[in-house]
């Protein structure tokens, strides 16, 4: 399992004191990327076959033809505004093993996933999932990025979860484990 989340009236408007570095090696799980403050609430394996999991990957073509050599996973991710303009959540994600194998979003259809992230504008102080949405209210409590990985990840962990502001070229960054 990957990083877990707190409830929504336990998260600070802002870790103090708080550097990128301490939160790629198990410091608070927050970051951000832009004027967005991210969480990933949980990251985990998704098992096509499981009758809970097969609600994660909804409309994903030949979801249970995946081959031996990889799996489905899923980061859940959180988001929220907290500048005082509209600001766009992240659009662009990759997971990154450490030998350098980059790993690229399976794109998901929002009309047919409710837990689909979702590139959003938010307004100020305004949160990803919206509440009361499939992704807010259910367990993971965030947004899916679903990703098919090798299982060679097992052997080149730590992942590290990179997310890019709209039109960033230069990513924040986050430790996963499995």
């Amino acid at each position: 399992m990957g990083v877990s989340g707190c409830g929504l009236a336990n998260r600070p408007a802002k870790p103090a004191n708080v550097t990128q570095d301490e939160l790629s090696n198990g410091g608070e799980p927050y970051f951000w990327t832009g004027a967005v403050t991210y969480q990933v609430e949980i990251s985990r394996q998704l098992n096509p076959f499981d009758s809970y999991d097969v609600q994660y990957l909804s409309g994903v073509q030949g979801a249970q033809d995946i081959s031996a050599q990889q799996f489905w996973f899923g980061v859940f991710l959180w988001a929220k505004n907290q500048s005082g303009h509209n600001a766009q959540t992240a659009d662009k994600f990759e997971i990154v093993d450490s030998a350098g194998d980059v790993y690229t979003p399976t794109p998901l259809n929002s009309s047919v996933n409710p837990y689909a992230w979702t590139q959003q504008t938010l307004s100020p102080n305004a949160i990803e999932p919206v509440a009361d949405s499939a992704a807010s209210d259910g367990s993971p409590g965030g947004g899916l990025i679903l990703f098919k990985l090798n299982q060679s990840v097992y052997s080149n962990r730590p992942l590290t979860l990179k997310v890019f502001a709209p039109g960033a070229k230069k990513a924040s960054s986050i430790s996963l484990d499995l």
